[in-house]
């Protein structure tokens, strides 16, 4: 039986140095011999006896095959996706210029509707838990929970900012990230959640533009609280316990 390694080591005496190499190269990184053949500009027994001795690998010929995959579907939804996203971008426009300028009702309403949907709310098992605790990962949700603080006229030192972010990612690169979008000086940030990586969870939260979730406390914010539930009674038209 033919050692792989002596046949890989046998010096090629053939007419096409420079192919054989190339051969070698394409076939390392995955290339199937029909494809070598083609590149080369060989034939297919050619290309097979120069790289017969180099089994392919399972892992390289998976991520080509991806690759080859992800190709032809750009090739045949290419102009269909680019015309998609050319009338998301007009949509999205459009609807932004038509909100124009909030004002402070509207900032108020609409805050204490992403609070309510987002935010800390006192449970059946603590119902006196009146804590005002938005924590969220979405930069644009973020801004308008503060918009509506300084709305409803939250005093910049009762509001307590930290990141909680898994211990996978660069947490001082998150804080550091956060303060600038939300104006806020690192320094002022309280210290980091670091939540702890479970190897067997399948988060997609992974790449690089990961940057944890920012929590925002408003220090002694029960009546805060009390006005965000009653802004939420008041928009749901719920009659008064003594109306019923």
């Amino acid at each position: 039986m033919t050692d792989p390694l002596a046949a890989e080591a046998r010096p090629y005496r053939g007419r096409k140095p420079e192919l054989y190499a190339q051969a070698l190269v394409l076939r390392r990184a995955g290339c199937p011999v029909g494809e070598i053949a083609e590149r080369l500009h060989v034939s297919r027994s050619t290309a097979y006896l120069w790289t017969r001795h180099l089994p392919l690998d399972p892992e390289l010929v998976r991520q080509r095959r991806g690759a080859a995959q992800r190709a032809r579907s750009d090739a045949q939804w290419g102009a269909h996706r680019a015309a998609r996203d050319a009338v998301r971008a007009e949509v999205v426009t459009a609807a932004a210029d038509w909100v124009g300028r909030l004002e402070r009702r509207e900032l108020m309403l609409v805050g204490a509707a992403v609070y309510w949907c987002e935010g800390g709310k006192a449970k059946p098992w603590r119902p006196r838990d009146f804590k005002v605790k938005f924590v969220n990962s979405d930069l644009v949700l973020v801004r308008l929970f503060l918009r509506f603080l300084d709305a409803i006229e939250v005093p910049a030192e009762d509001r307590r900012f930290r990141v909680s972010i898994h211990e996978t990612a660069d947490d001082a690169a998150a804080v550091r990230w956060w303060a600038a979008r939300v104006g806020v000086p690192a320094e002022r940030f309280q210290r980091t959640t670091i939540k702890k990586h479970r190897p067997l969870t399948r988060r997609q939260n992974v790449g690089a533009d990961y940057r944890g979730c920012l929590v925002v406390h408003v220090v002694g914010a029960s009546r805060l609280y009390w006005r965000i539930e009653g802004i939420m009674k008041g928009m749901s038209h719920e009659d008064p316990p003594g109306d019923r």
